[in-house]
């Protein structure tokens, strides 16, 4: 399996992306003096876009691309649909309650067999949550530190108005599926999408 080994700061620089909405409250002290870079190209823009969506929610091409195509068959807006689509990843559901630092510590959760949804243990990242879904810690991990912590960490960051968590029980729900308003990343969902209809 195809593992992005680069660090998180420095991708974060390349990208333009801040620290924080990958789940680090680091900042990097390195490079903070803003180098001057010529024009970019309208592809590059594009391909800055899609490499940025992929990077945060930790998605390879392949996988990507057949989020595209899926998208592009929904009815809507194909970048609206494609945002959505990656927002209602279990791993980024996980995540955005607040039972993990990072999408990655939450794709580890999710992969270690420790989430349930709808009463069922899922150890699939990529599953799609759909409204009305519950997803919870498994009874006999809700005392494990790593997620102890993140939800110590996370208390004062605000869940999503389309979750609804329950801090006690270790539980969210799904109220409805995102729509682009909803997700308070900085992408262009547009421009991803002009560079795949090339």
């Amino acid at each position: 399996m195809a593992v992005d080994r680069t660090p998180v700061l420095k991708r974060c620089r390349q990208l333009g992306i801040e620290p924080v909405t990958m789940g680090y409250n680091k900042k990097s002290n390195r490079g903070e003096h803003q180098r001057r870079r010529r024009q970019e190209s309208e592809y590059g823009q594009q391909l800055r876009e899609k490499q940025k969506a992929k990077f945060i929610y930790g998605v390879l091409e392949k996988q990507f691309r057949g989020y595209y195509d899926k998208a592009k068959k929904i009815e809507g807006i194909t970048g609206d649909n494609l945002m959505t689509i990656l927002e209602s990843r279990l791993d980024n559901v996980i995540f955005r309650l607040g039972f993990a630092r990072t999408r990655k510590e939450a794709r580890q959760t999710v992969r270690h067999g420790h989430i349930t949804v709808n009463g069922h243990r899922v150890d699939i990242p990529s599953y799609q949550v759909k409204a009305g879904d519950v997803v919870a810690v498994a009874p006999k991990y809700k005392d494990l530190l790593p997620i102890k912590e993140a939800l110590i960490s996370s208390e004062h960051v605000a869940v999503p108005a389309w979750l609804e968590v329950d801090i006690e029980k270790l539980q969210g729900t799904v109220l409805q599926l995102p729509v682009r308003d909803q997700i308070d990343l900085d992408i262009d969902a547009q421009l991803i999408v002009e560079l795949y209809s090339k």
